[in-house]
């Protein structure tokens, strides 16, 4: 998704975020994110100015402090940032993918189902549903690579094993990973 974006071309407005909607975003993502409920005032405080980031093809992306926290794509589930992830790790459900699978990862590619089942890659253990957005970290790395939304779900991808099993929103290296909010 962030493949080729240019802050310059594809932004359009940017909005400070009334505190009663600041409230709101904050419930729904308890809601998405049941583990955040601890950090969430850490992560968007009460007298910190959220901002909404207005981009080309419906994107909103939520800013804090000059830096994005979360993405949303139309009314899709939030997805946070890679750098969110990495300070938070442990609120978001995560997948492991082989070696064999980092360069195209980090080049933009969806994950196969193989590259989520093979020696060296993990799925969690509880089934986790279509559309769960996820954490994606490489076979012994601690910290994520990627973001991703889950085509199928978790016990689908261990049965079929064929096919696009996650498609990726966000990876180290892309427009949103080296983009400056100012």
């Amino acid at each position: 998704m962030f493949k080729k974006f240019n802050a310059k071309d594809d932004i359009h407005s940017r909005t400070n975020v009334k505190s009663s909607v600041q409230r709101g975003l904050k419930l729904k993502l308890i809601e998405q994110f049941p583990k955040l409920e601890n950090v969430i005032d850490e992560i968007i405080p009460k007298k910190g100015q959220l901002v909404i980031i207005k981009c080309t093809d419906k994107l909103s992306l939520y800013a804090m402090d000059n830096e994005v926290l979360f993405y949303q794509h139309f009314d899709d589930p939030f997805v946070p940032s890679l750098k969110l992830i990495h300070k938070f790790a442990d609120c978001f459900p995560s997948v492991t993918v082989d070696r064999g699978a980092i360069k195209f990862i980090l080049s933009g590619a969806n994950i196969m189902c193989p590259g989520l089942t093979s020696k060296g890659a993990g799925l969690p253990d509880e089934n986790l549903p279509a559309g769960t957005v996820v954490a994606i970290l490489a076979e012994g790395k601690e910290t994520a690579l990627a973001v991703g939304k889950l085509i199928m779900d978790t016990d689908e991808i261990k049965k079929i094993n064929k096919g696009i099993g996650i498609e990726v929103g966000t990876h180290l290296g892309d427009g949103l990973w080296s983009l400056e909010v100012e």
